[in-house]
């Protein structure tokens, strides 16, 4: 699998992040979805990344700058056909990996309370993710889940990119 910087610009990405937003609206009330749209992932302080096998979407992430030193987990998402073979790992870690090269010292997310959300919340805890009240710009609501994780910066240069994850 490939994981790359995102343009937004594929028809793939773009249904996945509908289907994404979709699902949201679904299983949260509107005022707790706090999915982007893709017009609001193109916008200066979000990096977006997308995973391919071969030619094919298997799942994207996108990370969102809080400061010089906090940043968040965003629109993570794998496609249904790659579900369960590791996609997600592979993007957190790689998301991760681009966080700490960029200096930042913390990650945090919110997802869902509803059991929609359990293997996204299994995931991050299994990852280094703790629960934590709301950061950034959020508020306590029922609905949102809070997370975070304190990055170790195991490199000095700020724009070195993450490793490549070629796994087949």
């Amino acid at each position: 699998m490939k994981i790359k910087h995102d343009d937004l610009s594929s028809g793939d990405v773009i249904a996945l992040l509908e289907e994404h937003l979709k699902d949201m609206y679904a299983t949260s009330p509107p005022e707790s979805v706090h999915a982007l749209d893709v017009t609001a992932l193109k916008l200066p302080n979000i990096t977006f990344f997308s995973a391919w096998q071969s030619d094919v979407l298997a799942g994207c992430v996108a990370i969102r700058k809080l400061s010089s030193t906090e940043a968040e987990l965003k629109s993570m998402r794998t496609v249904a056909a790659f579900r369960n073979k590791g996609v997600a790992t592979q993007l957190l870690t790689y998301v991760i990996e681009f966080a700490i090269a960029n200096g930042y010292q913390t990650l945090s997310l919110e997802t869902g309370t509803q059991g929609y959300f359990n293997a996204a919340r299994q995931l991050y805890a299994k990852n280094g993710f703790k629960d934590c009240e709301p950061f950034g710009n959020y508020q306590l609501d029922p609905n949102s889940h809070f997370m975070t994780k304190p990055l170790v910066n195991i490199d000095t240069s700020p724009l070195s990119p993450p490793k490549c994850f070629n796994t087949g």
